[in-house]
């Protein structure tokens, strides 16, 4: 299968992963039966991985791995957590992605994994002083569609 990032594209994320800190921790959940576009995101990510030392991947089958699906709340295929690794520790963020992270998408996921390695969201004071008030759980989904 021919590749999906040239060689000018990897190089430009490789300078940006400069800026990682600390390790992170990809779980990539697919399915073989009926799931648009999960060879392609498993493929991107398969690229993406090995451009920085700080990154590792995890690969799981929504159907045949339920359990650890059900712990990163994850129910559509392709879909990626991105956590914080620690030794043999996963930090969960909680930042999720499903689909294939094309077009500006793309841009997204390499900033996400930036992020997660830096440990910190870039909040201001003010903003997690207002989410610490919040008392009951909020799931917090944006949706992306071409158009």
């Amino acid at each position: 299968m021919a590749e999906l990032l040239d060689d000018e594209i990897k190089t430009q994320i490789k300078e940006i992963f400069n800026q990682m800190q600390h390790p992170v921790q990809v779980l990539f959940f697919g399915r073989k039966d009926d799931c648009e576009y999960c060879d392609e995101t498993r493929q991107l990510v398969e690229e993406i991985i090995p451009l920085s030392e700080k990154l590792s991947l995890s690969v799981y089958d929504l159907d045949e791995d339920q359990a650890v699906a059900r712990q990163y709340r994850v129910d559509k295929a392709p879909s990626m957590v991105i956590a914080g690794r620690d030794g043999e520790e996963i930090i969960d963020y909680g930042i999720r992605l499903s689909g294939i992270p094309a077009g500006h998408e793309f841009a997204t996921l390499i900033h996400d994994l930036v992020l997660a390695s830096g440990r910190d969201s870039g909040l201001s004071q003010q903003t997690r002083e207002l989410l610490n008030e919040i008392q009951t759980p909020v799931s917090l989904q944006v949706f992306v569609t071409p158009t």
